[in-house]
């Protein structure tokens, strides 16, 4: 029986196990739940997942929440190609850049990202200015991290580069809206200001499958 993942469009988490499931050139049958009808409060869905959360995973009659536990769960079931490394050095650096993100920038990013999508607290200018900050210093360690670096942790690519990408994605995404343009946040053109991170960027956008886990309603 094929995998089953529930998702929606433009969330980040769920991203990351569409690109973990694509990496891994996995099979699995895709239920997009539409946050905008309340697909992810539907009494059926909360049977499976009383938070009512993405993304989710259904394999047989094991089901998973959480998307670094189901990057995990998948890498160690579908070994090919390993994600959290090949070495006891490799799955520690992998597992900290993995944990900065959850920690640093994906707090900063919040902070930012919901005022311009959703349109609340956007006269808090002080506030988003200070997290954009943050989000520049993070991206500007990667940045450097990725100087002559193909990937952030190795030879390729790895749960270090797929938690981080749909994260970077969002924060940009945001950082062009119209509603971004007086916040001054200092992230845009890419290739100007993170150099190495755009490049990076680019390589993901080239992997095979990527079109797949792109969110449809950013097209």
């Amino acid at each position: 029986m094929a995998l089953e993942l529930y998702w929606g469009s433009g969330s980040p988490f769920a991203w990351r196990v569409m690109l973990t499931l694509e990496v891994k050139g996995l099979a699995y049958q895709s239920t997009l739940l539409e946050f905008s009808k309340g697909d992810h409060k539907a009494a059926s869905f909360l049977k499976l997942h009383p938070r009512g959360k993405v993304p989710l995973l259904k394999d047989d009659d094991f089901i998973l929440n959480e998307s670094l536990a189901i990057m995990a769960y998948l890498d160690k079931k579908y070994p090919e190609p390993p994600l959290f490394g090949t070495s006891p050095q490799e799955t520690g650096l992998i597992w900290r850049t993995v944990m900065e993100t959850e920690a640093y920038l994906l707090s900063a990013g919040d902070k930012v990202i919901r005022p311009v999508f959703f349109g609340k607290g956007l006269d808090e200018t002080e506030k988003i200015q200070q997290a954009a900050q943050a989000v520049r210093q993070e991206l500007q360690r990667i940045d450097r991290e990725l100087s002559g670096s193909t990937w952030l942790v190795g030879r390729q690519i790895s749960a270090a580069d797929i938690s981080l990408f749909p994260l970077v994605q969002t924060i940009l995404r945001a950082a062009g809206k119209d509603a971004a343009k007086s916040l001054k946040l200092e992230l845009l053109p890419l290739a100007d200001t993170f150099p190495n991170l755009s490049a990076w960027v680019r390589r993901i956008e080239a992997l095979p499958g990527y079109e797949r886990t792109y969110p449809p309603h950013w097209r």
